[in-house]
């Protein structure tokens, strides 16, 4: 086998012949050459890195989060409902209509639990709204769920502070979730 002129830069090295595999060797695939450049990264059309194809994990954690969020509400609205229901019927009560110091409390606080009851009714109905939009939401979906997520955690802290422990535990994930990169990606990425 004649590899031409000795001087070929492309030609078989000078002394060495090419290794022919014998009869019973096995054959050595041959590597394919990436000429030493590093694969370059998928880039979106308007410049910078592609957009996520499939929501990342914090952010599924994120909703998945949001709507646990909206189970403990489903239960606190339960137990505010039936403790003003057991405080409308021991105010009506014949052993207890004379107490006036237990009339003057229940007849303060009846209206305050259905307050919260219907606070906690329409927060739920906000929490299950946002946890819906993480699919298909913009920026701006992102934006009121941080929001959504820090008025939780505070209002988890200060007025509810023993039964709201958990609410702003997980409020405070949520917000650091979809306030990452990774959430800024995901309800940033354009949608055709």
């Amino acid at each position: 086998m004649s590899y031409g002129d000795p001087n070929n830069p492309y030609g078989a090295p000078q002394g060495q012949q090419p290794q022919q595999p014998g009869y019973g060797y096995p054959q050595q695939q041959g590597q394919p050459s990436g000429y030493g450049y590093p694969q370059a990264p998928p880039v979106s059309p308007y410049g910078g890195p592609a957009a996520p194809t499939t929501m990342p994990g914090s952010v599924s954690a994120a909703r998945v989060m949001l709507w646990v969020i909206v189970g403990l509400q489903v239960i606190g609205v339960a137990l505010f409902a039936f403790g003003a229901m057991a405080l409308d019927a021991a105010k009506d009560d014949e052993s207890l209509r004379d107490n006036t110091a237990f009339q003057d409390l229940v007849g303060d606080s009846t209206g305050l639990i259905w307050g919260y009851v219907v606070f906690g009714l329409a927060w739920l109905v906000f929490a299950a709204v946002l946890a819906t939009k993480f699919k298909n939401g913009g920026n701006g979906a992102r934006v009121t769920i941080l929001v959504f997520a820090i008025i939780t955690a505070v209002l988890g802290i200060y007025p509810f502070v023993i039964v709201g422990l958990v609410h702003t535990i997980l409020a405070i994930l949520v917000a650091v979730f979809v306030g990452n990169a990774n959430g800024k990606a995901w309800f940033n990425r354009p949608r055709y």
